[in-house]
């Protein structure tokens, strides 16, 4: 008798759940349908967990550990964002996400799954724009200049600390006051190399601040990042970021998929270049509210690797990033193992959450599934247990409806991809790449007039001229007016060179990118990158 009536109350508890689940997503604006309600280890079909289209620009997070199902969580996200013609920025470390490309073929797990689901259920391929960093890969390659880059970002893929970033800050400033063009990384090596040889000891002095030796670490640093192959990361043409806001005339939304399994070795590279171009739709994205639709919804895989080892002022930016681009229409979903990988301050920001299984194996395990359940609503699951037993494509949602407020946790069995599950052929890359409206405009890599050329021919003419002067016959005694004549003479040369300087195609390029010095302060983004002009 007892053991029914406490089945009796635990069923009416269930009950109420589901209906508090019901009620919790049945929103009446656009939505993505994230998959059905699990009861007693049963997909509950009629308790359908979506996600507000006007709420993804909230920003989220979709965590758990490795095999969980997160790769799979995130190309259904993508494929539906498509189909409401919302374009989709995603990174693929593992190459996996190229399924998207290709029709699901059905049967089997996934028929079973969305029968279960009650869901409609068409295999689809997707729009896919293929890019890859610096041409190391399949696709389009995608390219920052020096400058657009900028020294905060830089100082984290250097891994420098505070006082070198601070002073890689000064050697930027410094080639801007010299108008002195920094596309690539042969630029920023000639300009420190310039200020820490004898003819450049002057020009060091005068930034103040930046010893010798500090200029020599980052050089250095600036050296292994070439050897290591970060070299084709930095150049020109630039990747112009309006190029991932495309849809098709069909009114789908342009999945632009970077692929990463050629850089997987440069985690931190890659993680900050992903940074960059976040950085970058801020400054061009213009303001618009909470639009009913993202203008964009960007997928940050492998976030923890962006955030380790980061320095504060690095922190604080990625946190104004996030918290300023959700104006712009853009939701930033950050993708990884647990919640503790994301700093508290970017965390709190995330409004929408799909965690899959977490393991409890070790101490640590245990404290970070503590710690990502007091991250959570109230609610009347145990989420310590139930997120060590969710089951492969499971997980525990919360989201923010369509006025803000978050959803009821609700354990949910998600819908399975349109998309193929895992990368697509070789032919079908292929075809994608040689289809590519970007081909044309990114292809071939550019070599302008920039620091280097500027600073090596600086160089070679100071050497000939220090040639010809110790060739040339002793000087006649001075006569009247020649100090004025000699005068004159430096005046002229002083002149020469500044005239070289000035009209020098690296010198019109930087006033062309980015105006003068002034302008280009007032345009620097959060992160300290330099804004060219489209």
């Amino acid at each position: 008798m007892a053991r029914s009536l406490e089945s009796g109350v635990v069923s009416e508890q269930s009950s109420s759940q589901i209906d508090r689940i019901r009620q919790g997503y049945a929103f009446t604006g656009p939505s993505i349908v994230l998959g059905g309600a699990v009861q007693d280890e049963e997909v509950v079909p009629d308790a359908v967990v979506r996600l507000p289209l006007g709420s993804m620009n909230r920003h989220g997070l979709v965590a758990g550990a490795t095999g969980t199902g997160k790769t799979v969580t995130l190309q259904v996200l993508a494929e539906q964002l498509s189909d409401a013609g919302v374009p989709v920025f995603l990174a693929d470390v593992k190459g996996d996400l190229t399924g998207l490309a290709t029709a699901a073929g059905g049967g089997g797990r996934i028929e079973e799954r969305m029968t279960s689901l009650a869901q409609d259920w068409t295999g689809t391929a997707y729009p896919v724009e293929l890019l890859s960093l610096g041409g190391q890969g399949v696709g389009t390659p995608v390219r920052a200049t020096m400058t657009a880059f900028g020294p905060t970002l830089l100082s984290k893929v250097l891994g420098l600390n505070k006082t070198q970033e601070s002073s890689l800050g000064l050697v930027f400033h410094w080639a801007d006051q010299q108008g002195l063009a920094l596309l690539d990384l042969p630029d920023l090596q000639a300009v420190i190399q310039h200020l820490v040889s004898d003819e450049g000891k002057g020009d060091l002095k005068s930034l103040g601040g930046l010893a010798t030796s500090t200029a020599g670490v980052i050089l250095r640093q600036l050296v292994a990042l070439s050897a290591a192959g970060g070299d084709v990361f930095f150049g020109e043409p630039e990747f112009d970021t309006s190029d991932l806001m495309r849809t098709t005339d069909d009114g789908k939304g342009v999945i632009s998929c970077l692929e990463l399994p050629g850089v997987q070795d440069k985690p931190v590279v890659f993680s900050t270049f992903l940074m960059w171009l976040l950085a970058d739709l801020f400054q061009d994205l213009p303001e618009v509210g909470d639009p009913d639709k993202p203008t964009l919804v960007f997928f940050f895989d492998e976030a923890h690797l962006l955030f380790d080892d980061a320095s504060d002022a690095f922190l604080k930016s990625v946190e104004q990033a996030v918290r300023l681009i959700r104006s712009k229409g853009v939701g930033v979903f950050f993708v990884t193992q647990t919640p503790t990988d994301v700093p508290d301050s970017v965390l709190a920001q995330l409004g929408n959450r799909v965690q899959h299984a977490l393991r409890a194996h070790t101490p640590n395990d245990a404290k970070a599934l503590r710690a990502t359940v007091s991250t959570y609503p109230t609610s009347d699951y145990d989420l310590a247990e139930v997120l060590t037993s969710l089951r492969t494509g499971e997980a525990i949602v919360t989201v923010l409806s369509d006025e803000g407020a978050p959803t009821p946790v609700a354990r949910t069995m998600l819908r399975a991809p349109q998309g193929q599950i895992g990368p697509s052929e070789k032919s079908v890359l292929d075809g994608l790449v040689a289809a590519s409206p970007l081909g044309t405009k990114y292809a071939e890599t550019l070599d302008r007039e920039s620091a280097y050329e500027v600073l090596t021919a600086r160089l070679q003419k100071a050497q000939e001229e220090a040639e010809e002067s110790s060739a040339a016959p002793a000087a006649a005694p001075a006569d009247e007016g020649s100090g004025s004549r000699s005068r004159s003479r430096s005046a002229k040369e002083d002149e020469s060179i500044v005239e070289q300087v000035v009209g020098s195609s690296a010198f019109r390029s930087m006033l062309r990118s980015a105006g003068t010095v002034i302008g280009r302060e007032i345009t620097r983004s959060i992160f300290g990158t330099g804004k060219r002009r489209r």
